[in-house]
């Protein structure tokens, strides 16, 4: 009698992805060169089929991509519980936040306007893009650069403007037709910070309410994300035969300058953080961390480091368990400054790759997006995926062209996970050391966790 066959395991869905990249690339590149970027068939199988039909899952995410970055920063900024009654702790761990994933987005579009990846084409290439996925970009980002032109001589028209911006009359209309994310993410902040202010049984059913949307709304991108390899696979090739070898050149130049963001934050930012911060050697505090970084790295996961995190920075670090369990509770859904650098390398490149020169005043308000999408896409199974769609539609940039990143994006989204945690490490350290706790005191150099 034969034993029964062990049933075949699953390939994970990043590996799928990166298989439906391949073949994209492959069958991209052979049709490119065996019939032309110019030839009618291809350009008729590219416009009736695979675009059309690749298509069809970019509208599917930005469905429901709204639903879930509001209800994710309602939640998330509720979570972090009443400021007044969390006193100093509460608030140092806020700024800190914002301070540091403020820096992680500025280095991030330092290095991609410095490199310019999107940019490393050849002009018949860039031509062609730029025909293909910024059609509607100049006139949404020339508006917003003209009415700033036009109150260059007006201080208080320019404030007002900012304020317009920022602050929504209406929020219903905000995400009526093409979603306003700077008012809907302002509306949001404001009711996630109310929520958190008022008595938590007064508050239960309405984030019980936003609970329940996240939820659902992170179950319908699991279902969409199962369609990813097939639809990556139709617009990469869509892109690759009509564009060429060019656009996997920028590819390597966005990977490096990603990479090169989260070493120079990671390292530096961090290294700088707990050195004058918090009183302790970076070489040191690097050395003590490591499991953590690589426990992050491993699973891309900062909910599944937590345990890891909270053990290795109370008895390695000497963080007290009160401040350890908050600071590092909120920092897994709150503080990740990785994907904030992320989010914004990814806009900025794929808005350059589309032909869109964004001024000064629109990537600040890209940098803004960013650092609350640090927040908003926290957690998310492939949750920066759909965020970025959504800011780039909001750009006038055609949301296709994300599909060139997807196939990398599991590398990037380890890299960039292992930057959150340690990031959420130097905010505990950095809280205990300014309460006046000595750090580097309790448990130095062992792995046993408490009796």
């Amino acid at each position: 009698m034969s034993e029964p066959k062990e049933p075949r395991k699953k390939r994970p869905l990043h590996t799928k992805i990166l298989l439906g990249l391949a073949a994209g690339v492959l069958a991209g590149i052979a049709v490119n060169v065996l019939l032309g970027p110019g030839d009618h068939r291809l350009e008729w199988t590219v416009a009736n089929i695979t675009s059309p039909l690749g298509n069809i899952w970019l509208r599917l995410l930005l469905m429901v991509v709204m639903p879930l970055v509001f209800s994710a920063l309602v939640t998330g900024v509720a979570g972090m519980g009443d400021v007044r009654k969390l006193g100093r702790v509460g608030v140092k761990t806020l700024a800190y936040t914002v301070c540091i994933s403020a820096i992680s987005v500025v280095i991030g579009l330092a290095l991609v306007n410095l490199v310019k990846p999107g940019e490393r084409i050849s002009p018949e290439t860039a031509q062609a893009l730029e025909a293909e996925y910024g059609r509607s970009a100049d006139e949404r980002v020339g508006a917003t650069t003209a009415a700033l032109e036009q109150r260059k001589e007006k201080p208080v028209a320019l404030i007002t403007e900012v304020v317009s911006q920022l602050v929504p009359e209406n929020p219903v209309s905000a995400m009526v037709g093409t979603p306003n994310l700077l008012h809907i993410m302002f509306f949001a902040l404001v009711l996630g910070i109310a929520a958190a202010m008022v008595p938590a049984e007064t508050a239960a059913p309405f984030l019980g309410f936003f609970t329940a949307l996240y939820e659902i709304s992170v179950r319908i991108i699991h279902w969409i994300m199962r369609l990813a390899p097939v639809a990556v696979a139709l617009l990469v090739f869509s892109s690759i035969a009509s564009f060429g070898m060019d656009l996997l050149t920028a590819l390597l130049w966005y990977i490096a300058v990603v990479l090169g963001g989260l070493l120079i934050h990671g390292v530096l930012v961090y290294g700088a953080s707990v050195k004058f911060l918090s009183g302790i050697p970076p070489l040191e505090f690097f050395s003590r961390v490591k499991t953590t970084a690589i426990t992050a790295f491993s699973t891309s996961s900062s909910n599944a480091t937590l345990p890891t995190a909270l053990r290795e920075s109370r008895e390695k670090l000497g963080v007290p368990s009160e401040i350890n369990s908050f600071v590092l509770t909120i920092g897994a859904t709150a503080n990740q400054n990785g994907t904030a650098l992320y989010e914004g390398v990814t806009i900025i490149f794929l808005a350059q790759l589309a032909g869109v020169d964004l001024a000064l005043a629109t990537q600040l308000t890209v940098a803004y997006l960013a650092i609350l999408g640090g927040i908003g896409t926290a957690g998310v199974p492939g949750g920066s995926i759909p965020y970025v769609i959504v800011v780039l539609a909001s750009l006038g940039v055609d949301p296709a062209l994300i599909a060139i990143i997807l196939g990398v994006d599991r590398i990037l989204d380890m890299c960039r996970t292992a930057v959150n945690v340690v990031g959420d490490i130097t905010a505990a350290t950095f809280v205990a050391k300014s309460e006046g706790y000595a750090l580097l005191k309790t448990g130095i150099g062992t792995d046993e966790t408490e009796g």
